[in-house]
């Protein structure tokens, strides 16, 4: 297993909570989802099909990306609320403000076409986050990486969260082995020690936010892999991962209808103690890479209230 360190700064940014319209919540940090659309846009995957030859081996990149492994971190110096106008384009909201369809004017003004709708929105500023991939594949690691330096194969502005949610890359790291050797043999201590990474008991406040999936992967071989989720303090969530655009095959609109998987993690504050887990030792960071196998699609369909409001039956069991 290999691991890829990116750091990311970002003036201001909005990782919406789903269902929240009137006032539109942020998470602190982005959910999986946002990570991996995130990478969607970086390696240029517009289709779920879509090949590359990585060093002369034909992959399918979102079979790949869905084998990826991630852990995000992040802080931010203040939230503030902005207040905006939404605009509904829909004929009936049109009516209900102008009074009839060809009607473009209210008291003596002209204005834009639809109705109106207030929403409040709350804003991250100073957004500084710390985002570890890993991967088995070296190789697609390296392609994450030369893509974020070059990015020249990008569908749009490289962002995270709304499309003006523009982002700087402080780093991007080397690929490295995640090599966790603790109580191996003399061989594996010195690629222990050559390695930034293991898993380790380190009690303290980060003062960073953190996703604790339920589903951990550390690299070792003993069994730590649920300790941190049922030790560490946190609100629960579900939280979106990986999605399947609905019709895809017919419409080829990757802006369609998506159906989100989800796995269950906690939003911790940054306070952690008692728990084991894999360490940054050169950040002085937690890692809890999310570990998106085949069971976290038993979650699939449903919304962080643990409710399933947004889709029908037959779309929630669409994949």
């Amino acid at each position: 297993m290999h691991v890829l360190r990116l750091r990311i700064y970002q003036p201001q940014a909005h990782y919406r909570v789903p269902f929240t319209y009137q006032r539109r919540h942020t998470y602190p940090i982005p959910p999986y989802s946002t990570v991996i659309g995130f990478l969607c846009n970086v390696l240029g995957i517009d289709d779920p099909k879509k090949q590359e030859n990585l060093r002369d081996e034909p992959v399918i990149l979102y079979d790949e990306l869905k084998k990826i492994k991630i852990s995000i971190a992040g802080s931010f110096e203040s939230k503030t609320t902005e207040y905006v106008w939404f605009r509904n384009l829909s004929t009936a909201s049109h009516i209900r403000r102008f009074g009839y369809a060809e009607n473009r004017s209210v008291g003596g003004h002209v204005e834009h076409i639809g109705g109106q709708s207030p929403v409040s929105m709350d804003i991250l500023n100073e957004v500084r986050l710390v985002i570890y991939l890993a991967h088995e594949k070296k190789a697609f690691l390296e392609h994450i990486r030369s893509s974020l330096e070059n990015p020249v194969r990008r569908l749009e502005v490289l962002h995270l969260g709304r499309a003006e949610d523009w982002i700087v890359i402080e780093e991007v790291s080397e690929v490295s082995a995640l090599s966790n050797t603790e109580g191996k043999s003399q061989m594996q201590e010195e690629e222990k020690s050559e390695s930034n990474f293991r898993v380790q008991r380190v009690d303290a406040n980060f003062r960073h936010f953190f996703w604790i999936p339920e589903r951990i992967f550390t690299g070792a071989s003993e069994s730590t892999e649920a300790d941190p989720y049922t030790k560490a303090q946190g609100l629960l969530y579900n939280v979106p991962t990986f999605w399947t655009v609905v019709d895809y095959e017919q419409t080829l609109n990757r802006h369609g209808q998506r159906v989100f998987e989800y796995i269950r993690a906690k939003l911790n504050d940054g306070l952690i103690t008692g728990c084991r887990f894999l360490y940054d030792e050169k950040l002085g960071l937690p890692i809890f890479l999310a570990d998106f196998g085949a069971d976290h699609k038993q979650n699939m369909g449903e919304d962080p209230s643990g409710s399933k409001p947004f889709l029908s039956d037959e779309r929630q069991s669409h994949e």
